[in-house]
């Protein structure tokens, strides 16, 4: 009997992270459970923020060659409110839409970026390095060292990772039921 293949991805957990006095941005929690041969690891979780996915989305473009129609991501709004439940659910709820499209589709499943993306904790620097082959590890073993890492970024501190920690808080938003969606 032959298994089928899975590949489940949850985006959630969104979390305010303050960079100073006047600068906070929201990343959220990317889980991707799957038996699929594609990925070496069958579970895993990153936190991304907007700005990444935005990234990961042209990287796709690019190398897929317009060969594959990416679904859109949720609009950038210049207004976008921190504290808003309803726009934080509109957004996440894009936000898995968006990958749960992606990751079903057999040519990008096959995409470096998509892995590094979904399965290493690097930064976008760090996965373009890493893609392109200049990163001083294979992709296998960027998403590998992840597994066993809890680190955001990778040893090599980066030039962009400011020396005091960014503080982080917590939201607790659920998915906006499709009965009640306003997005």
């Amino acid at each position: 009997m032959e298994k089928k293949e899975v590949i489940s991805v949850w985006v959630r957990d969104p979390r305010i992270c303050k960079e100073d006095f006047w600068h906070a941005y929201m990343d959220y929690e990317i889980c991707i459970h799957t038996n699929s041969l594609a990925f070496n690891r069958k579970s895993s979780c990153v936190r991304r923020r907007f700005s990444e996915f935005v990234w990961l989305r042209d990287k796709l473009q690019e190398n897929t060659l317009l060969l594959v129609t990416l679904p859109q991501l949720p609009p950038k709004n210049p207004f976008f409110n921190l504290n808003n439940a309803q726009q934080i659910n509109c957004r996440m709820k894009g936000l898995q839409q968006f990958l749960e499209t992606v990751v079903q589709n057999p040519v990008l499943q096959s995409d470096s970026c998509l892995h590094l993306f979904l399965q290493s904790q690097l930064s976008v620097p760090h996965m373009e390095a890493c893609a392109e082959g200049r990163g001083g590890v294979t992709v296998a073993e960027a998403v590998h060292s992840s597994a066993h890492s809890r680190l955001r970024f990778g040893p090599e501190r980066e030039e962009d990772l400011r020396e005091d920690q960014q503080e982080c808080v917590h939201h607790t938003h659920t998915l906006v039921s499709p009965e009640r969606d306003t997005c």
